[in-house]
């Protein structure tokens, strides 16, 4: 009997999880505050913006939000100390598992409505966001890299967001 191999006389058909990349704009990790609102609730909530991008969000939020509900979000960006609230309406798209004895939940949201003003403040922090990926291309000040405690450029990375249960 001969042994039949990949690619002859038939296609050998291969198992297993694979998971492409379906987002279309770069992320960034980060770690600042954020609020919430429900629609129709005129109570807000606090939260934490650990990942963004132009077109989305990961919160971590202290309850757990079902799929394909709108929130009102209230992010706080901008180049260093200098956070300014950017307002919008997201829809939830993903909700993940509870952790910590917080007990925060991941949820995943998309932007559905966010006027042109707060999307150009979104814009011009990421755009300072991929200057900080890129250290060695900005200009860091000398007394700010000695401030925290590194020597070149390429010594910094932004910090990427801790855990709430780590609060």
């Amino acid at each position: 009997m001969t042994e039949k191999r990949y690619g002859e006389d038939e296609i050998n058909p291969h198992f297993g999880t694979v998971n492409f990349e379906r987002r279309q704009r770069s992320r960034f990790s980060i770690d600042l505050p954020a609020e919430y609102w429900q629609i129709g609730n005129s109570n807000n909530h606090p939260g934490r913006l650990v990942n963004i991008s132009e077109g989305g969000l990961l919160l971590y939020l202290p309850e757990k939000i079902e799929v394909g509900q709108n929130l009102r979000v209230r992010l706080f960006i901008g180049p260093m100390l200098e956070l300014e609230p950017v307002d919008a309406f997201v829809l939830v798209v993903w909700n993940d598992f509870h952790f910590g004895k917080n007990g925060y939940y991941r949820i995943g949201v998309k932007f559905v409505n966010i006027s042109p003003e707060n999307m150009d403040k979104l814009r011009n922090f990421l755009n300072t966001l991929i200057t900080l990926k890129n250290p060695s291309e900005s200009s860091i000040p000398s007394k700010l890299l000695k401030d925290l405690g590194l020597s070149k450029p390429e010594d910094f990375s932004p910090l990427a967001p801790k855990s709430p249960d780590q609060d």
